[in-house]
């Protein structure tokens, strides 16, 4: 597992350090968690891809399993690639786990001039005025917005007119430390943690839809039945 970079806010070559960083519940970490983030990672040429499990989320029932079982998994996940690495922050604090206290710590820790990019699906740009302090979002980091083909932006209200406002292409990732909003159009693997859990309550297999190490830990664990 890659050792999370706490320091440095450029690379050998003098260009800026860019984050991306992945939260969820990860009630279990599956496939197509993983995929989408290494695939970001390497599409938008990212220099870390942390993982970030959370604690108690805003907008969501409490996940079924504690926050120490969900994090064992993510770890156990991204233990054999050295391109993701685990964030385990917002379950040191015991309150909701607001993406722009994150952020703030993150931008406190690391300094001004590293690029601060919190990659959402699409379904999560479309709820994001219910986010807590959402409009400050872009005052710490960017936003990367990953849509399935077909899906599409909102046209209309504020959450439309803020995008319009901050929609910038990839290379502004690296030009500023926040500030933009990017859209990546990437296919998905159709697994869910929610049909995950219904396939193991049912009593039927869900291995091989996420690592083998992950599975071993459910099964071992007695997760979800």
């Amino acid at each position: 597992m890659a050792e999370l970079n706490t320091s440095p806010v450029s690379d050998h070559l003098g260009s800026r350090l860019v984050i991306g960083l992945f939260g969820g519940t990860f009630d279990p970490v599956h496939n197509a968690h993983l995929r989408m983030a290494l695939e970001l990672k390497q599409r938008l040429q990212l220099d870390e891809m942390r993982l970030l499990p959370c604690h108690q989320p805003p907008h969501r029932d409490q996940p079924q399993r504690s926050s120490d079982d969900r994090a064992a998994m993510v770890r156990l996940a991204v233990e054999h690639c050295d391109q993701l690495s685990v964030d385990e922050r917002e379950l040191q604090r015991d309150k909701p786990s607001y993406t722009v206290d994150t952020l703030l710590e993150l931008r406190q820790q690391l300094g001004d001039g590293v690029s601060l990019c919190w990659c959402v699906g699409m379904d999560s740009l479309v709820n994001l005025s219910s986010w807590h302090r959402w409009r400050e979002l872009l005052d710490v980091g960017h936003l990367v917005v990953t849509a399935r083909p077909g899906w599409q932006l909102p046209v209309d209200g504020e959450v439309a007119d803020w995008l319009n406002e901050h929609r910038a292409d990839a290379a502004q990732l690296k030009k500023t430390a926040c500030g933009s909003v990017v859209v990546c159009e990437m296919s998905q693997l159709a697994i869910s943690a929610t049909e995950i859990r219904d396939t193991i309550a049912k009593g039927d297999s869900a291995q091989y839809l996420m690592p083998e190490a992950v599975w071993r830990y459910i099964k071992g664990n007695d997760l979800y039945n």
